[in-house]
């Protein structure tokens, strides 16, 4: 038992790294008005769970002290990787609030974002809080919990990291998330186009009238309420979506 306890100690300490940096960063759990010490203990929790799964796959403890640091850097980077690549698709939310408020003539209506240390424009903030919503009520975060166990699989310890695939699924999934924040406020852009060109006519019709003041609180109420209708596929469309990227990544 001796000699079998600083196996057991450095396979949980290995899969802890992972975990612990995948944790850190997924959404939901990750958000900076989490706790640490909260995110730190489902971390060493899940890694307890983990182990038991996983040890037959884990490398034998390492002859040197480099050695191990080796191993310990190439799983947090892992882990930071599929962290971030989690987070990455959460962006799709706040492209869409920006581009909400600014065809609705809100972008400088800022509030606190609890995905940013910033504040962020109010709608891209609402929008941040109705995704962390909607991961916990349609179970997405399961797909958090398997995908850390799967990607074991996928990137087996102690056998290197990818940096080349993980930069390229970086920037293929910044494209994608960027045109899906584009698609979702879709409906907001073809508003704002069209009352736009019918202001600018009755601009050019009646020069003496006022149609600034006139025109920015209709596009005020007329955006946001085709904002409120267009919410129930805005989610559906964004929760597809990311369940579906969540199963291509792992």
């Amino acid at each position: 038992m001796a000699q079998a306890l600083p196996v057991e100690v450095y396979g949980a300490g290995l899969v802890f790294t992972r975990v612990g940096a995948v944790v850190m960063l997924m959404p939901g759990v990750g958000e900076a008005t989490v706790s640490p010490r909260i995110r730190l203990a489902l971390a060493l929790i899940l890694s307890l769970a983990f182990y038991p799964i996983l040890r037959a796959n884990l490398p034998a403890v390492p002859a040197t002290v480099g050695g191990l640091g080796a191993q310990m850097a190439i799983e947090l980077l892992i882990g930071l990787g599929l962290g971030g690549l989690m987070r990455l698709f959460m962006a799709a939310l706040a492209v869409s609030g920006e581009v909400v408020s600014l065809q609705t003539t809100l972008a400088f209506a800022q509030t606190a974002n609890p995905m940013e240390a910033a504040p962020s424009a109010s709608l891209g903030a609402f929008l941040s809080v109705l995704g962390i919503t909607l991961v916990f009520a349609t179970g997405l975060h399961q797909l958090f919990i398997a995908g850390m166990v799967r990607s074991y699989t996928l990137f087996p310890a102690g056998r290197g990291v990818p940096i080349a695939d993980f930069a390229a699924l970086e920037v293929r999934t910044f494209a994608d998330v960027f045109a899906l924040g584009i698609q979702l406020s879709a409906p907001v852009i073809v508003f704002s186009l069209v009352f736009n060109i019918a202001t600018g006519f009755v601009g050019r019709v009646m020069p003496q009238f006022q149609i600034f003041f006139v025109a920015t609180p209709l596009n005020v109420l007329f955006g946001l309420s085709i904002f409120a209708f267009s919410l129930g596929v805005f989610a559906l469309v964004w929760v597809g979506r990311f369940r579906d990227f969540m199963q291509q990544l792992l």
